[in-house]
């Protein structure tokens, strides 16, 4: 039986000399990214500064409510970043950490500079509660959830974790959080692009990942989904230009804020890296994520039969669906409401 992914194979131009198997670090570049650079190098040479009321200024826009597409988020909930810890410090910055509810809970599992980041915020008055693993495999879902208390403000947490391709039970973790009043940061960077993400069905409060691996975008775009309740509550403190109500008019003074995906925003957006992101998003999205996640657990499983044929050491979960399905059998908790939009919160 044919494959019909098989047609997209011309569109990277590395696989027809290359094995690649490491999309996890850097995702092949679409055909179309040359012809997406040529375009902003044209608007730049013949438009110069006109190119921001011609194109530049709602690109960040367009480029997040395409990825807002495959995480089944509204549009204008995303906002466009350099990077997964640029968009984490934006999330810090909307909330308080001098009061009793200053905890913020994750694994050991977690992406390293996610880590930094965070550990970085005990400055600040954060709490930072790190729960250790059995391995570096698994995380224990059942001590993550014990670790989420009424005191906590934040749980930063991975889709899939980096090390080994194992998916969180995320509805479990959400509504523990929830529960308590905290609120859920998710890295979907691993997730993005190889597994169905579904922000609305998950009811998480914030959201971010990169266009690098999976989603083929190349480097300097990431992106940061804003639950929209919170986003039109939400002052964040690390700002600028951007997120002003009127960029353009350059004002003294404190900010006044625009609307979101724009007031999550800061400094000039990395606009070649926006149009270099748009190629593989296209390919995505018209491929469809479920037939690549199909495509990925048959490939794995093949890869796993010859790693053990040859003794090699697997470190990812062997069952596919703790691999890639968000859903610990181990933890059932019941569904809670989410908590208030300005919990902790900066005013609106």
């Amino acid at each position: 039986m044919s494959d019909p992914l098989l047609r997209y194979r011309g569109e990277f131009p590395i696989l027809e000399t290359t094995t690649y198997l490491i999309s996890n670090s850097l995702g092949a570049m679409p055909r179309g990214v040359a012809d997406a650079m040529r375009e902003y190098t044209e608007m730049w040479a013949t438009r110069g500064v006109r190119a921001w009321a011609d194109r530049w200024w709602m690109l960040a826009r367009e480029v997040g409510d395409e990825i807002a597409e495959l995480l089944n988020a509204s549009a204008g909930s995303v906002s466009i970043h350099q990077n997964v810890t640029q968009c984490e410090a934006v999330v810090a910055s909307c909330f308080d950490f001098s009061g009793r509810r200053n905890k913020v809970v994750y694994t050991d599992l977690n992406f390293p500079s996610v880590m930094y980041f965070w550990e970085a915020q005990r400055t600040r008055g954060a709490r930072v509660h790190v729960v250790r693993n059995d391995d570096a495999v698994h995380v224990n879902t059942e001590r993550l959830l014990e670790a989420i208390d009424e005191e906590t403000l934040l749980v930063p947490i991975s889709y899939v974790i980096f090390r080994s391709s194992f998916v969180q039970d995320i509805r479990a973790i959400v509504e523990r959080a929830h529960r308590v009043g905290a609120h859920v940061v998710l890295d979907a960077f691993q997730a993005l692009g190889s597994v169905p993400v579904d922000i609305a069905d998950l009811q998480v409060d914030f959201a971010c990942g990169g266009v690098l691996k999976w989603l083929c975008g190349g480097p300097g775009t990431a992106y940061l989904y804003v639950r929209p309740d919170l986003g039109a509550a939400l002052r964040p403190s690390f700002t600028g230009w951007t997120a002003h109500a009127d960029p353009f008019a350059f004002e003294i003074g404190p900010i006044r804020y625009t609307q979101p995906p724009y007031r999550f925003m800061n400094g000039t957006p990395n606009v070649p890296a926006l149009y270099a992101a748009r190629p593989g998003l296209r390919i995505i999205r018209e491929v469809g994520v479920p037939a690549i996640r199909a495509k990925s657990r048959q490939q794995t499983t093949r890869l796993i039969e010859l790693a053990d044929a040859r003794g090699w050491p697997v470190n990812t979960p062997r069952d596919p669906d703790r691999r890639r399905r968000a859903r610990d059998r181990r933890a059932r908790i019941r569904r809670a409401t989410p908590p208030p939009a300005t919990r902790r919160a900066g005013s609106p």
